[in-house]
């Protein structure tokens, strides 16, 4: 098998560290030496394994582009950056003719979907790439579509507790919470509680201190108006290992529609990555 080129965006910030280390070692994949980064970014480069990857900052994009397609005709991004920056990104995917997979949440999401449906390449958009906490979400939109109004009357609290740098709410608790909307439930997603201080996270949640600087925690309370029932979903996820796979496995799929030619449908989710088609 050919290796395919990949090129994670969003160094040098820890997922992108993650995703770019592991890709590395991976013998699927060939990383492209070069990182869509922030504006504010001062390094130049960032060196992980020995590979030496050139940091791009928007006010030289559009010239290190034609470079890097010189070296590298063809390769999939890997949008790992921050949430202000996703519209600007995809805008730039997608104008470029590069099929991109984008983990990073945030942004106008509405107007991403669009951006992708109506451009010429094919991406991968969702906001979560863990495969067992995409199959959690599957199960609860089933649940959704088939017992609308189940818990019709129950009241609602979402937390979410994740790195102090996260700036934007969980991605994955917003769309949960449209799935409990479904289910009955009056709740809206501005009240979700956001868990950035590192002392409550330790403390009061119990969560391991290697694990301060990344991790995802939830918990849905979903609670009878007369107390007399109660039922609670959590999915806890320390470290950032367990979104890689998912990633690579979005990467295999789109080089499969890639290779494919009928590309009538461009936005993908992580569930059509799941089921293969």
């Amino acid at each position: 098998m050919e290796k395919i080129n990949i090129m994670i965006n969003g160094l040098p910030g820890n997922v992108a560290q993650k995703m770019a280390r592991f890709a590395i070692a991976d013998d699927r994949f060939n990383l492209v030496p070069f990182s869509l980064t922030g504006q504010d970014i001062q390094d130049n480069t960032v060196t992980i394994d020995k590979i030496v990857i050139e940091l791009v900052r928007p006010d030289s994009r559009d010239e290190k582009t034609r470079h890097i397609f010189s070296l590298f005709p063809f390769f999939i991004c890997i949008d790992f950056t921050h949430p202000s920056a996703v519209n600007a990104n995809a805008l730039y995917y997608v104008q470029n003719k590069i099929p991109f997979v984008m983990g990073t949440t945030g942004g106008d999401r509405k107007q991403l979907e669009d951006l992708v449906k109506n451009g010429s390449v094919p991406a991968v958009i969702a906001p979560n790439m863990a495969k067992q906490i995409v199959g959690f979400q599957a199960m609860m939109e089933y649940a959704a579509n088939t017992f609308p109004g189940l818990f019709k009357g129950y009241s609602l609290q979402v937390v979410e507790s994740h790195q102090k740098g996260k700036a934007d709410t969980s991605g994955t608790a917003r769309a949960m919470v449209g799935y409990f909307n479904k289910l009955g439930i009056d709740f809206d997603a501005d009240h979700i509680q956001m868990i950035r201080d590192p002392e409550v996270q330790e403390k009061e949640w119990g969560i391991p201190k290697e694990h301060l600087g990344g991790h995802g925690w939830h918990t849905y309370t979903l609670k009878a108006e007369d107390g007399s029932a109660l039922f609670e979903f959590k999915h806890n996820i320390n470290g950032r290992d367990i979104y890689v796979s998912g990633t690579f496995d979005a990467v295999l799929f789109l080089k499969q529609k890639l290779d494919k030619p009928d590309l009538s449908q461009k936005l993908y989710t992580m569930i059509d990555v799941l089921n293969g088609k």
